[in-house]
């Protein structure tokens, strides 16, 4: 991959899942280096599937898949899962973090699976606690905080930690999946000023999916996953 490739490439993708209808068509689609994308599309057009598939946990009927030049389909299932912690950064709706494990443990995770991860933020910043303390300091969560198990949190703090571990280790690319719908308007502007901060600090991508239009404005590019995708304007007609 050269420096100017884009990060995420699809050509003539075609997903469905057993015994359904086409729900993915999408002749082509890219994410440039360090672009801030933000992906709109109403709950049934195939958002969720279609993060699986940047994420290699599907693979697609037809069609590739080019993260980082690497085409997905030509790994293995356990390629693909070490290609994913190495290279890509989730922020999942419901955050997914683990609430027995402090804050820090939490952050740390992508760490003890990557030895890029692990290496990348040794390299930035002395040791991966400094990685994990820095990160959650500069997305707004104090120290005293960062001890306490994740569970103990409040929505918008668990928010900052689920942002912190994608962000751990400088991946390539940032997916975040409707990770704001929690919040109130002012906080969810908020969280996105400081999500782009460390984006840009680490130079990753940012696909940041969401039903809510108002954010676009923010980003430097917005699609709708309904105009993208042929099939859902397949059912349209």
């Amino acid at each position: 991959m050269t420096p100017l490739s884009p990060i995420i490439e699809l050509h003539n993708l075609r997903f469905a899942w057993p015994q359904q209808a086409t729900l993915l068509d999408i002749q082509s689609f890219s994410l440039e280096p360090e672009q801030r994308l933000f992906l709109k599309g109403p709950s049934g057009s195939g958002k969720t599937t279609l993060l699986g598939l940047l994420g290699g946990v599907h693979l697609p009927q037809s069609g590739t898949i080019r993260l980082l030049g690497q085409d997905l389909s030509a790994l293995s299932a356990s390629a693909r899962d070490c290609f994913r912690v190495d290279h890509s950064g989730f922020i999942f709706q419901q955050f997914n973090l683990l609430p027995f494990l402090s804050v820090i443990d939490n952050v740390l995770l992508p760490c003890q699976f990557s030895k890029h991860r692990r290496q990348r933020a040794i390299e930035r910043h002395g040791s991966i606690m400094a990685a994990a303390t820095t990160l959650l300091t500069h997305l707004g969560l104090p120290a005293q905080l960062q001890q306490q198990r994740a569970g103990e949190l409040s929505i918008g703090q668990q928010q900052r930690v689920a942002a912190a571990r994608a962000l751990i280790g400088q991946p390539r690319l940032v997916i975040a999946d409707e990770p704001t719908s929690a919040l109130d308007a002012d906080s969810r502007e908020a969280f996105l000023q400081l999500l782009f901060a460390e984006c840009q600090a680490a130079g990753a991508s940012l696909l940041f999916v969401s039903h809510d239009q108002s954010l676009a404005k923010l980003f430097d590019r917005s699609i709708d996953l309904t105009q993208l995708n042929r099939a859902a304007r397949a059912q349209e007609d």
